[in-house]
């Protein structure tokens, strides 16, 4: 947040995709810290530690993103998060997503629950069930997949609302039942969605392929996911 509040000085990472102090210094903290505390597993990081797509599979570890959304974060909308998960036999077992200029901690582990924090306290979150007649609540990107995202919508045979947002936010809206599914129609890294996903599944929602297959995640699996469609209520997720 001590950098949100400057002018924000960007740079271009070898795949053009926008890196700020920002990113660096959430990166070093959070590695100093699972470090300290979890220090019998590794770290995956966007900005460093082990790296994906490697031949060695590894069966815990953490995979972190320290700043997703950086276009939010350079264009000061506050719909960035920080991205923390545990990985266990390549599912999420546990999640963080904290939005610092929303104040808003989301947080779960299996056999623990999971919860939102903010300025109302402390309390559990979970989706909602859909009903055949409503009106679908989609959430979509700011930034990736406008073409196809119309594309899905004007083939829906329901009404739908649609509201955009940055980051991991979206899945973190229908944890606690604020939105109902969110199509994903371009690129996303492992750690762009890990620990959201957690909060999500673990709040009653999934996250499938368009193959319909669980998205699942590796040290020996490559960088990017495939598309996906993250739902909040399970049960429709067949119906896609």
């Amino acid at each position: 947040m001590a950098v949100y509040a400057q002018d924000v000085a960007v740079h271009k990472k070898p795949d053009q995709s926008p890196l700020t102090e920002a990113d660096l210094r959430a990166d070093r903290v959070i590695a100093q810290g699972l470090q300290a505390h979890f220090a019998q597993w590794p770290v995956v990081s966007e900005e460093s530690g082990l790296c994906l797509g490697s031949d060695v599979a590894v069966d815990t570890f953490f995979l972190v993103d320290p700043l997703d959304g950086t276009k939010e974060f350079i264009q000061r909308n506050g719909e960035f998060t920080v991205n923390i998960a545990l990985i266990d036999a390549g599912k999420p077992a546990a999640g963080v997503v904290f939005a610092p200029a929303l104040n808003e901690l989301y947080f779960g582990a299996v056999g623990l629950g999971v919860f939102k924090q903010d300025a109302s306290g402390t309390r559990p979150i979970s989706t909602c069930a859909l009903q055949p007649e409503q009106t679908l609540r989609v959430m979509g990107s700011r930034s990736h997949g406008a073409e196809r995202l119309q594309q899905w919508l004007a083939a829906l045979n329901r009404p739908y609302s649609f509201v955009a947002a940055g980051s991991s936010l979206k899945f973190c809206r229908m944890a606690e039942g604020a939105a109902d599914v969110y199509p994903r129609f371009g690129p996303t890294s492992q750690w762009d969605t890990a620990a959201a996903q957690a909060i999500l599944e673990l709040a009653g929602g999934c996250v499938v392929a368009l193959d319909g297959q669980a998205l699942t995640y590796g040290t020996d699996r490559p960088v990017l996911n495939p598309e996906f469609m993250a739902w909040g209520d399970k049960s429709a997720s067949w119906r896609s």
